[in-house]
């Protein structure tokens, strides 16, 4: 056979040409796997006759699997070819068939062998003419024929005997696997080998890849990476395997490793087109869109003008964040990083801190919080990008940046300066970020001295301290906690309230400054407003019984300024249990509101509305909470006439104002808040 030479295509046209093609595979070469079994081959020279051994298609699943083949004369129908062993060899079923003869023409492989004397059927047959099964014995010999091909029994039609009435044997099963005793991972075992174990153990870089490429399209991204270790292993110089190894990390989301990888490629072979476009897409993804353009445009123009229009949108939307946030517009720069998400910028760590930044500024900390957690992490950051910048510093430093802020928001100033620190020493040319180091330097310094002060009693010094803080840092709820803390030991009650309320207004869920604020307008006998914030506390602190007690007598001060009967009321903090018709009259004649629960032990209801009554009677300590069991006092619910339990009866003052059969928690909470005022 003749072979013709494909000219040399220019660097610029094989560039093109891996630009067109497929982006979201693997690599890998156009092979015509076509049928299972494997081309024949000529005989060697000097020879008359060839055994040649070609696969069954049912040995591998994936493509042609062949035994060794061995040249030797024939007589007859008696061959001498070798069967295929896979025991101690991990190459016996390969992909190729392993010949020193040339391939026959594509006529003489499509004959049978009904119709060619010197070429066999396929088949494992051994020299003695008896079939070998790996791992077993046979208790008797018995000689085995060929068939005459025109039932389905695999490649050869091997039958036992030599009767004429024969049944197919069982086909092997489509899963690849070795069961003779092989070395995996530095351990010998003798369990089925999956075809990634097997191709793993193979020497063949092409084969190892196009396992890898089939596990990679059924989304096995972590088998698919084994395997492109692998052959990068064998082959370390193969710019196509570090391509493929990077499009099987961006599938575990490992982004950073994937740009390294493609980078890698790329300087392997420099005009490897589907590198740069595979990296370009990786670095619109990571925000990267100037880096992006480079190699999107490699050779002047992107090879899909869509990926260019995304490029573009995620750029437009990013200039328009850093231009919002340079005004300090922070809806619209929120607005604008949402957008740049959206358009294809979704692993950019830039743009979530910038998102981390602008909930911050608007006073939305516990958004911020959360939306830390879920800031793209790229790791390895690639050095390619570390000198890029968003909103005039570095984009590595900005994320510190925007770190140090909110530890700082948080409290934690000792963390807020290391990250300060971080973000001064990664671009130390930023104007931005040198003032907000030496700004946190200065908070955290004011926040000590302050808290040293504080605790020697000198109050109006400290005070001044953390005025000092709060001149720097006039959002800090921390500061303005610290300083009403001062004004209320000083006695300026309405200062601190003042303070207290500027805390609250940058975190409305910071307790602290809340229960200092109850507690000035406690001093100042603001009752309403008092129980207001005790109320809320206790909504915070579901178990706190100080608070509960606080509450409680923040209550019977509030009533007794309007007028109303506070004589016997004393702090609840238990649900009491009613024995007898007499505790219960008693109870009903207490002044305020009593709100009894009627159960029994048994009913499932009322073992779930009962652990939620004892909350109630924590957040509610003015009103008297009673539990009646009506299987251990009957007599109690006959008078009352309770027939289906749980049932809630509120009194005041002695009358029943409400009564609730079987109530869900929010409508038994909403009657005892409606109730208790």
């Amino acid at each position: 056979m003749t072979h013709s030479v494909k000219p040399v295509l220019e660097s610029d046209n094989r560039l093109r040409d891996s630009l067109t093609s497929d982006i979201d595979k693997p690599d890998f070469r156009e092979l015509d796997l076509g049928s299972p079994v494997s081309p024949l081959r000529t005989q060697p020279r000097g020879l008359t006759t060839t055994t040649t051994t070609t696969s069954s298609s049912s040995s591998n699943s994936s493509g042609s699997v062949t035994g060794r083949i061995r040249h030797a004369p024939v007589t007859g129908r008696s061959g001498s070819s070798q069967s295929g062993s896979s025991s101690g060899n991990p190459r016996t079923r390969s992909d190729s068939v392993t010949s020193n003869s040339q391939p026959l023409s594509s006529s003489s492989s499509a004959t049978s062998p009904s119709t060619a004397a010197n070429v066999l059927p396929t088949g494992n047959i051994c020299p003695s003419g008896k079939i070998q099964i790996t791992g077993m014995t046979q208790s008797r010999s018995r000689s085995d024929v060929l068939g005459s091909g025109t039932g389905t029994y695999g490649h050869g039609s091997i039958m036992r005997g030599g009767g004429s009435s024969v049944s197919p044997a069982k086909p092997i099963p489509p899963r690849q696997v070795l069961t003779s005793p092989v070395t995996v991972g530095g351990y010998s075992r003798s369990s089925p080998v999956t075809a990634t174990e097997k191709a793993i153990l193979g020497s063949d870089p092409e084969e190892v890849k196009r396992v890898g490429n089939d596990m990679y399209r059924k989304g096995l991204f972590s088998e698919a990476l084994k395997l492109y270790d692998r052959a990068i292993a064998l082959s370390p110089t193969n710019a196509a395997y570090r391509s493929n190894r990077a499009a099987a990390l961006t599938g575990l989301a490992r982004v950073g490793e994937a740009v390294k990888e493609c980078e890698e490629a790329l300087r392997l072979d420099p005009n490897y087109g589907r590198a740069h476009h595979r990296l370009a897409l990786l670095l619109i993804r990571l925000g990267q869109v100037d880096i992006a353009r480079k190699h999107l445009c490699y050779l002047g123009k992107p090879s899909d003008p869509m990926e260019l229009q995304k490029l573009e949108a995620v750029e437009k939307h990013m200039s328009k964040c850093a231009d919002a946030r340079k005004l300090g517009d922070w809806k619209a720069s929120l607005m604008e990083v949402d957008a740049a998400i959206v358009a294809g910028a979704d692993f950019s760590p830039h743009l979530g801190m910038c998102k981390v930044e602008a909930l911050l500024k608007l006073h939305r900390l516990d958004d911020a919080q959360s939306k830390l957690l879920e800031v793209p992490r790229v790791e390895p950051f690639p050095s390619s990008c570390s000198q890029t910048r968003f909103s005039g510093m570095a984009c590595e430093a900005y994320r510190y940046f925007v770190k140090a802020q909110i530890e700082m928001a948080l409290g934690r100033f000792d963390n807020a300066v290391m990250a300060a620190e971080k973000a001064s020493k990664i671009d130390p040319r930023s104007n931005e970020v040198a003032m907000l180091h030496n700004t946190v330097t200065l908070v955290a310094r004011a926040r000590v001295r302050g808290n040293d002060l504080y605790k020697s009693e000198r109050y109006t010094e400290a005070s001044s301290a953390y005025a000092e803080g709060l001149r720097l840092d006039p959002c800090n709820a921390i500061l303005y906690c610290n300083r009403a803390a001062c004004w209320f030991k000083l006695g300026m009650w309405e200062r601190s309230v003042e303070d207290c309320n500027q805390a609250l207004r940058f975190q409305p869920h910071y307790t602290k400054p809340l229960l200092r604020r109850a507690a000035s307008n406690n001093k100042m006998e603001r009752w309403a407003a008092a129980v207001t914030d005790y109320e809320a506390l206790i909504r915070e602190l579901p178990h706190d019984k100080e608070v509960a007690e606080s509450l409680f007598h923040a209550q019977v001060a509030l009533k007794k300024s309007r007028g109303e009967e506070v004589l016997n009321m004393e702090f609840g903090g238990e649900v009491e249990e009613v024995y007898s018709r007499e505790q219960f009259k008693a109870a009903m004649n207490l002044p305020g509101v009593s709100v009894i629960h009627f159960s029994t032990a048994s009913d499932h209801q009322c073992k779930q509305i009962s652990p939620y009554m004892d909350s109630l009677c924590t957040r509610y300590p003015s009103i008297h909470f009673l539990k009646v069991d009506i299987d251990k006092c009957p007599l109690i619910g006959n008078a009352e006439n309770v027939r289906v339990v749980p049932t809630v009866k509120i009194y005041k003052n002695g009358t029943r104002v409400k009564e609730i059969v079987c109530p869900s928690k929010d409508v038994l909470e909403y009657s005892v808040r409606h109730y208790s005022g």
